[in-house]
């Protein structure tokens, strides 16, 4: 059975930025930088990039507080960047939360670490998380 990616052509995108960033970079420099070269890269590739997005986190209807999410890209796929020696062991959940906070279903987790590694990120409208 094969599984239809969410947003193919936007996360094909995205990932191939990615890798001319981290290509272009190599590993050490803050997540703030790889932001603002992953933002740079993407808007030369034709995306929209929104970056340090605030989303509402709420409970039974009630705003608890709010998160913000590191790149929306294209109003369609939310980005998560990371950088540093480990990925920390929540970071896949922290990406998953952050699509979970949209109406979004798709998102990519990017790990700017000493190798150059992506995770697919899905939550569709139904509950369901891949």
């Amino acid at each position: 059975m094969q599984i239809e990616l969410v947003e193919k052509e936007i996360t094909r995108d995205v990932i191939g930025a990615f890798f001319e960033v981290y290509n272009n970079l190599g590993y050490g420099f803050l997540e703030y930088v790889y932001s603002l070269a992953m933002e740079h890269e993407l808007l030369l590739r034709g995306h929209t990039v929104e970056r340090e997005v605030s989303v509402p986190v709420t409970y039974n209807g009630k705003l608890l507080t709010t998160q913000r999410i590191d790149m929306i890209i294209d109003g369609k796929v939310v980005v998560e960047n990371k950088a540093g020696p480990l990925l920390p062991v929540t970071a896949r959940m922290q990406a998953l939360n952050y699509v979970r906070s949209t109406s979004l279903e798709g998102g990519l987790l990017l790990h700017f670490g000493p190798e150059a590694k992506f995770y697919r990120v899905v939550h569709t409208n139904t509950g369901n998380a891949i």
